[in-house]
């Protein structure tokens, strides 16, 4: 009996201490946000870098960019947990981190509502758990409210352009085409797999979107050559210059919120 007191204990003191980091490098600029939308930014001691950071950030020391991690430079920081996104750290480098025995919490959102779930995660590792819940809460509610007021009986079929030389949209799996759905629209390219797909201007005019929608009106100017792309025929060429929608933490909830401002009035 007392050995499996014992080992409960200890299960205890483990859970509370993966809780409670108290030296966290985010190796992710969305991971830093979602760090400062938890108040927890007294747990940070580094970030990786990638734009223009938060001003609660400012001070943090870095310890790279995007697919740059400067190894010696994080180690020396003596970081207790790193919250990873796969994509800012290559393979290799997350094998080596691991190798050094830190905890890693690893993110990757497909979907709002997995977003939601991580706001929880990532609050009870940082000791933040209750407003971790309050963000989740809230972030549900609010996703509720944007489904209810975009809702569609036939989806708007829409293609996102990341960029246009070369030509990059989202696939299926990506978080911004299940904010095309809480909008009432779908990708033409949801059935790919790849996040971010390279696709060809032929194949954009094969699914015939009804809306194109771009960061900025140059990348659309192009579109105009084709007259009969039903996107170019209703004049639902939309321009979404807000790249919230590219930084998956609790800020994507107005980001999608435009997002469904953009396209409610396209048919």
């Amino acid at each position: 009996m007392q050995r499996v007191l014992l080992a409960l204990v200890l299960s205890m003191l483990q859970v509370a201490s993966l809780s409670a980091a108290d030296r966290v490098v985010s190796l992710a600029p969305s991971l830093s946000e979602i760090v400062v939308e938890l108040g927890a930014v007294d747990r940070l001691v580094g970030v990786l870098d990638g734009g223009e950071r938060p001003v609660a950030l400012a001070h943090l020391p870095s310890v790279g960019r995007y697919g740059q991690l400067e190894m010696e430079t994080l180690l020396a920081l003596q970081p207790d947990l790193l919250l990873v996104w796969p994509g800012s750290v290559s393979a290799a480098q997350r094998e080596q981190l691991k190798s050094f025995g830190i905890p890693l919490l690893v993110l990757e959102p497909r979907s709002l509502d997995e977003l939601a779930g991580q706001f929880v995660q990532i609050g009870e590792r940082l000791g933040r758990a209750e407003q971790g819940r309050r963000l989740h809460e809230r972030f549900v509610a609010g996703l509720a409210a944007l489904r209810a007021r975009y809702h569609r009986a036939q989806p708007l079929p829409v293609f996102y352009q990341v960029w246009d030389a070369p030509l990059y949209t989202i696939g299926g799996r990506q978080i911004i085409s299940d904010a095309l759905q809480i909008c009432g629209a779908r990708s033409v390219f949801a059935d790919v797999q790849l996040p971010a797909p390279q696709v060809s201007v032929e194949s954009v005019l094969l699914r015939d979107p009804a809306a194109i929608i771009a960061g900025d009106a140059r990348q659309l100017q192009a579109w105009r050559r084709w007259p009969e792309l039903l996107a170019v025929k209703r004049g639902q060429l939309l321009v979404l210059p807000d790249n919230g929608l590219e930084r998956p933490s609790f800020q994507m909830l107005d980001a999608t919120a435009k997002l469904c401002d953009v396209l409610a009035p396209a048919r």
